[in-house]
């Protein structure tokens, strides 16, 4: 994993991702060695249900999901993905509103935390394979920033 702040390239440790209430960590990829992990997380942090999910230009909708990944957003539940293979890359909004860039790939375990504004783009390989984590069927809800500001603008 490699994390920078994007306007400056200034590398970003883990130690200031936390502190972002970004929760980052390297697990085994081996199914038989995870799973252990993946389920500790779940406990304490109250995840009920995973699933894991290949994203390729093999896939039928391909591009329109990239497309709305592309766009700044956030989520009502964490988003949680532990990376199997391939890899990706988190623009994600600061605590000050600034962007940081991380870069996953196999074996990094990545937590944005709910309400959280980021964008997300596969990397040149173009391939992702990995587990999400979910407290409830509501996680995978996209909520972009676009439209926020647009009702927030009508209300005023």
């Amino acid at each position: 994993m490699k994390a920078v702040w994007l306007e400056t390239g200034k590398e970003i440790t883990a130690e200031e991702l936390n502190a972002q209430g970004i929760v980052t960590m390297k697990l085994s990829t081996d199914p038989a060695t995870y799973q252990g992990p993946l389920d500790k997380v779940m406990k304490e942090q109250g995840y009920v249900t995973q699933d894991e999910v290949n994203m390729s230009p093999a896939l039928p909708n391909y591009e329109a999901m990239c497309a709305k990944f592309e766009i700044e957003h956030y989520h009502p539940g964490d988003e949680v993905r532990f990376t199997l293979a391939g890899g990706g890359i988190w623009e994600i909004r600061s605590l000050d509103d600034k962007w940081m860039k991380v870069e996953v790939g196999a074996a990094d375990f990545i937590s944005v935390p709910d309400g959280r504004y980021h964008r997300f783009y596969l990397t040149d390989e173009k391939y992702i394979k990995c587990v999400r984590l979910f407290k409830d069927n509501n996680g995978w809800v996209q909520v972009y920033r676009k439209e926020v500001e647009a009702a927030t603008a009508k209300e005023e």
